[in-house]
Formats: structure tokens, C-alpha cells, sequence
């Protein structure tokens, strides 16, 4: 007799968690909420439903959604229906967002009922694909596409032994474009399962010492790269999950208080959003049971300090859409975990260490290995990052050139393992012939006290090349001046050089944000064009 070929799909996620955590709970705001055992029948009861209706393997279906129940039932529901979940970037311009589902080749698409005046707008480009969408009130949205009601979906049989490969496609997105067009990049059911599997272990390591007991809610958008693994890895770990619905600061301070809530992942500017909203005082005791991850930019020290003045545990964290995404977390290693606690959080604020299964390295332009603490290009190879861009040969090329993924970031390993990201290849500063690490440049600066959020960009210079230039949100009352005899004083000490002070400082109101959340740079560069 042969051996059972076991495959390392969804629905062994959803097992996992139905069967081991039945009565766990995941709730959508205060609206509705599911125990994992009724969640995993609904979410195969979709899975059969799209079937029925007519969704064959392969075909690509997009989510049009905030962050709801509706989309975590599709996160299981389409890939166990044989169908490859296409999570649609909301932010994206209306004709961005139709290039990239056209692109895609999506059949069908979910949709919340205020996103429909959208899909009615290109309904010439979507005439071959089939549609369903939902309201909160349950009722069938009214739009001239005559769209299936989602919830009608929930009320099949559950799919029974889905026939589904690990080696399926699962989901397809497309990166931000801050370096250009938007490229595709899919996931296969065990590549999420994979690296799921690497981010819990990884999270269980102090100083977040994450367990069943914890109660998440991610401020990662799920159309965002997964929205970093995490409805997957909840189910895995039996953890309680909040699903925020559309991001706002006060919600998602009152959601911390209602549910408890003891982790969080998110970029730095919703980090910076929620603890400079006028009410976070109220929720001061909450917050000190708060563990939160950032990545997407990274953690500015100003930032870091911050929270911890709060009580809040934070940590630094690293990767990008072709990495599923995570590579690094800045959980505590044997080296590190024996310091002093002034050491321990200088490093738990940086990129982190890699992940089991990943490897990294620095390399130089010829693919050299770089030494500690010498700045190079960041180049990885993980079980689970991507074997191509979407239609796309000529970029898949490039992107891993040489046999390893080249993430285009610059940065360093220090003597305890850890990753240091300095720049964007793209972002980096040259001046005379150096470069100036925006990064660094920018987290020193985040240490004044009364600096909100800072930017900091190159401008052409005819002496030097470029000279850089920082763009600033204060928290409090500052002046070009002090911020030139701080920088000046960090340089005597050592902590940054002294040609490096940004030759000019421009004070504004809020930074331009990308897609998801990161500070736009190519907007900042045209105001100083």
C-alpha cells in the first residue's frame, strides 16, 4: 500500500484551528462574530458555493473590501474553492485598480456594496466577470451588474476534502509601485503555510512572547501582502483576532479597550496616528499590555521611545510583497537576551534577525559577501518567497539575478546578528560621492522631542550631487535652528556625521502617504523639484 500523500493546503490551517481552539472567538468590530469552529464551516460553505456558481480552478477572483469578515472568510473560502484569491489594493486610483484586476485575468469579484459605483464606472472591461457583493444590512445590493448576494453563499453545505493542491496557486496582489508599475506576485497554499508557520515560532520569542492568550488585531491592510501572514497565523495559534473594518485611530484605540487587545502589527505612520490621537489617555492602561510590530519603513527612534514611554512593547520588523512578506523580526536572540535592557531595545527596534528557514545576506555589487557592519544590498532566499512576477519574465530576471532575491534595500549586520536597513537603493543620498542613509539620517532625527514624523529626501546640487533636505511634522514648538544644533550635537557624539545635517528643514502639516500607509517620497521629491 502506498503512503497518504498529505498536502499542505488552507483547510489544514482551518483544522487546526476549528479543532484544537472550537470556542475561540474572532469578531468584526462590534458587529458580528464567529467561534473558529463556525468560522471554518462558513468559510467551506463559501468555498462550495463558489464552486456552484461556477469558479474553476485557477481562476482568479478579486476582494474589494475593507478589513472585515467578509475578506477573512475569502482568505479560505476562495483558495479551498480551487479559485486564486486576488486581494485588490482599495487605495489604488480607479484606473490603477482596473489595470491590475484586467492584468490579472480576475473571473469574479467580491465586493462591498460602496465600492460597486467603481466596478459600475469600467463595466465595459468587466462584461465576462461574475460578481458578488454584500451590505451590512444582508440585503442584496442594488446595481445595474446584478450581483449575487454574498450571504446566500454562507448558507451551502461546507465543502467536504477540498480538492486542492499544496502547490496550487492561492493568492495574487500587486506591489505598491513605489518603484514603478505595479508587479504581480502569487503564493501557492504552502508557501503561506510556510511562512505562517516561521512568523508564529518567531513571535513566541521574547520580548513578545506571543500565545493563545494574546488577542490581535492587525492594522495591516489584508489587501497589503497578507496583511503580513496574519489570518493564518491566528488560527494556527488559537489567538483571539479583531478585525478593525475601515482604519480610524479612535475606533481602533476603543477596539483595544473593548477586546483587550495585546498585539498589533502596522507601519510607523499608523503607529504615529494612534498614540498622538487627542484621546489615547483614556486607553493609557490598555496600551501597556500592547505588543506591536512595525515594519512596511522603518522604526524611527523617536517613534520607539514613544512607546515605550507608554508602556507599549515594540519592535522592529523587515520584508517586502515578494517575501510573502516577513523575513525579520526583532525578537530577542542568545546573544542578545542577556544585555543590558538599554542594548536589548536598541536591537529589538532594528530590522531584527531572519526568521527559521530564511536566508540573508549583504552583498557588494558583484554579489561579495560584505562584512559586520559594512553597508550593502540585502539579498534572501525563503521557502516561501516568490518564483516570479506575474507575466512578467524580463523583471523575474532581475529580481533574482544571480540565484537570490534582490530586495533593492541597502543595509548592514551588526555584531549581534541583527539587520540594520539604511536605504532604499533608489532613496539613498549621494553627496560628493557618498552616500547619506536617509533611514538613519531620519530616525536621528525622530529622537527631538518635538518631532512628530520626519522625511528626509535628496536635492540636486551642482556642488555636491545632492544635499538632503527634511521634511517635518512637529509635535511641539521647533525651529530650523534647534534642529541644526541638535543633529550638530548627536555628530559630536559620535551618532551621526556631521555632513549629513539636512541643509534645510521644511515644516508641514502631514506627510503624503502611499497605498499602504508609507511616507510617499516621490511626492515630497516634486515639492522641492
Amino acid at each position: 500500500m502506498r503512503a497518504f500523500k498529505f498536502e499542505l493546503t488552507l483547510e489544514k490551517v482551518l483544522n487546526t484551528g476549528a479543532e484544537t481552539f472550537p470556542s475561540q472567538k474572532i469578531y468584526y468590530r462590534d458587529l458580528r462574530e464567529y467561534t473558529f469552529s463556525e468560522f471554518r464551516e462558513k468559510a467551506l460553505a463559501l468555498a462550495n458555493s463558489l464552486r456552484k456558481l461556477g469558479v474553476k480552478r485557477g481562476d482568479r477572483v478579486a476582494v474589494i473590501d475593507w478589513d472585515t469578515d467578509v475578506y477573512l472568510l475569502s482568505y479560505y473560502g476562495v483558495p479551498l474553492s480551487g479559485g486564486v484569491l486576488h486581494t485588490v489594493n482599495i487605495r489604488y486610483p480607479p484606473e490603477l485598480i482596473l489595470k491590475t484586476m484586467l492584468h490579472a485575468e480576475d473571473r469574479w469579484i467580491i465586493v462591498r456594496d460602496e465600492f460597486l459605483p467603481l466596478l459600475e464606472k469600467g463595466k465595459d472591461y468587466l462584461k465576462s466577470v461574475g460578481l458578488i457583493a454584500y451590505s451590512e444590512s444582508k440585503e442584496t445590493p442594488k446595481s445595474p451588474l446584478n450581483p449575487t448576494n454574498f450571504w446566500e453563499l454562507l448558507n451551502e453545505e461546507p465543502l467536504n476534502s477540498p480538492d486542492v493542491s499544496e502547490n496550487d496557486m492561492a493568492t495574487i496582489f500587486y506591489t505598491s509601485g513605489t518603484t514603478g508599475e505595479p508587479k504581480g506576485v502569487w503564493f501557492t497554499h504552502k508557501q503561506l503555510i510556510y511562512h505562517a508557520e516561521a512568523v508564529a515560532l518567531a513571535g513566541t520569542r521574547p520580548p513578545l512572547n506571543l500565545n493563545n492568550n494574546d488577542v490581535y488585531m492587525i492594522l495591516v491592510p489584508m489587501f497589503h501582502v497578507h496583511s503580513w501572514g496574519h489570518p493564518y497565523i491566528f488560527m494556527m495559534t488559537g489567538s483571539a483576532y479583531v478585525l478593525p473594518g475601515r482604519y480610524d485611530p479612535k475606533a481602533e484605540l476603543e477596539l483595544i479597550g473593548k477586546y483587550n487587545v495585546t498585539y498589533s502589527a502596522m507601519v510607523p505612520t499608523i503607529l504615529y496616528m494612534i498614540l498622538s490621537h487627542e484621546e489615547v489617555g483614556k486607553y493609557v492602561n490598555h496600551l501597556k499590555k500592547w505588543k506591536v510590530v512595525i515594519g512596511g519603513s522603518a522604526l524611527p527612534e523617536g517613534l520607539a521611545n514613544t512607546a515605550k514611554q507608554m508602556g507599549i512593547t515594540v519592535i522592529g520588523g523587515y520584508g517586502l510583497s515578494e517575501t510573502c512578506p516577513v523575513l525579520t523580526l526583532g525578537t530577542y536572540n542568545a546573544q542578545v537576551i542577556n544585555e543590558e535592557e538599554k542594548v536589548r531595545f536598541a536591537e529589538q527596534i532594528t530590522a531584527g534577525t531572519p526568521l527559521p528557514f530564511v536566508e540573508l545576506k549583504i552583498v557588494n555589487s558583484s554579489m561579495e559577501p560584505e562584512k559586520t557592519g559594512e553597508i550593502g544590498e540585502i539579498v534572501v532566499r525563503a521557502p516561501w518567497t516568490a518564483t516570479e512576477y506575474f507575466k512578467d519574465p524580463e523583471k523575474t530576471e532581475r529580481l533574482w539575478a544571480g540565484g537570490w532575491l534582490h530586495t533593492g534595500d541597502l543595509g548592514f549586520l551588526d555584531k549581534y546578528g541583527y539587520l540594520h536597513i539604511v536605504d532604499r537603493e533608489k532613496d539613498a543620498i549621494k553627496s560628493g560621492g557618498e552616500f547619506i542613509p536617509s533611514i538613519l539620517l531620519e530616525s536621528a532625527i525622530s529622537s527631538h522631542p518635538s518631532v512628530g514624523q520626519v522625511a528626509v529626501i535628496g536635492k540636486k546640487d551642482e556642488k555636491w550631487g545632492e544635499r538632503p533636505v527634511a521634511f517635518i511634522v512637529p509635535k511641539g514648538s521647533i525651529s530650523k535652528e534647534d534642529l541644526r544644533n541638535f543633529l550638530q550635537n548627536l555628530a559630536e557624539q559620535g551618532k551621526i556625521q556631521k555632513w549629513w545635517i539636512p541643509d534645510d528643514f521644511i515644516f508641514v502639516q502631514s506627510l503624503p502617504l502611499t497605498s499602504t500607509n508609507k511616507i510617499d517620497k516621490k511626492e515630497l521629491r516634486k515639492m522641492t523639484s
